[in-house]
């Protein structure tokens, strides 16, 4: 493959830069020595090794942990810019700030990092918190009741709805991609017994870290969702169907 990276490179004129390129380990295997290096003879050079890495922040055991905490310090430094910069606030005009310069940064790409460790949950959603309480007046309220007063889902629910829009359109053909390997459907048997007509089967996995995977994680809520859910004509349609099936998940921390 760096071979292949390589003969393109020089085709086209482009130089790697080393330094810019490293090499990570997945797995608990450790190694001291990187085998992989960019150019071709005496111009070769030899990749580092780190970690980590961003764009997305993940270790050895693609674990995401360093990515969330990122993602956190990033939106407390943005909330501390609107508290200090803004004198008059109400609940529209924190909401607005909010969902424009916050909530992007803890949700981007979620889909890929989804959190697992209660820390990390309570983490991303401590940033929300903080949030609600800049509102005048909602101070004595619980978090849960400062979200339904603002209209302001929890993070926790934001992620599981994503997950759900994100099954529909691979399902439908939103993305121009073969979803079949990826979500296989389980078939018109298990249809027949319970369930829906886009159920996904159910696979065995042998680690914690496999089942977190989208294409796993998803399976039971999918499953569980009804037929007027899943079988909606259009994704807005959907998305409306999902928060009425829902409502009681809307504000709560789970």
């Amino acid at each position: 493959m760096m071979d292949e990276l390589g003969k393109w490179a020089k085709e086209w004129q482009m130089k790697f830069n080393a330094n810019k390129c490293k090499v990570v380990h997945i797995g608990n295997k450790e190694s001291t020595e990187s085998p992989y290096s960019v150019g071709q003879g005496i111009r070769s050079e030899k990749l580092g090794i780190t970690n980590e890495e961003k764009d997305f922040w993940f270790d050895t055991g693609l674990k995401f942990s360093s990515h969330i905490s990122h993602a956190v310090a990033k939106g407390n430094q943005t909330l501390g810019f609107i508290k200090r910069s803004f004198v008059y606030k109400n609940i529209q005009s924190v909401k607005l700030l909010y969902t424009a310069l916050v909530r992007p940064h803890l949700e981007y790409s979620n889909v890929i990092w989804h959190p697992i460790y209660k820390k990390d949950i309570d983490l991303l959603e401590r940033v929300q918190r903080r949030a609600t309480r800049m509102v005048p007046g909602l101070g004595n309220l619980s978090y849960e009741e400062r979200l339904e007063a603002m209209d302001l889902p929890s993070l926790a629910y934001r992620r599981l709805r994503g997950d759900a829009i994100e099954v529909y359109k691979y399902l439908k053909g939103i993305y121009r991609v073969d979803s079949s390997s990826m979500l296989p459907l389980a078939g018109l048997k298990t249809f027949e017994i319970r369930g829906h007509l886009l159920k996904i089967q159910k696979r065995y996995c042998r680690t914690k870290l496999r089942a977190i995977f989208f294409s796993f994680r998803i399976v039971n809520m999918w499953n569980c969702l009804p037929d007027d859910v899943v079988l909606s004509p259009k994704l807005d349609s959907l998305k409306g169907r999902i928060d009425r099936h829902w409502r009681s998940l809307r504000y709560s921390v789970f």
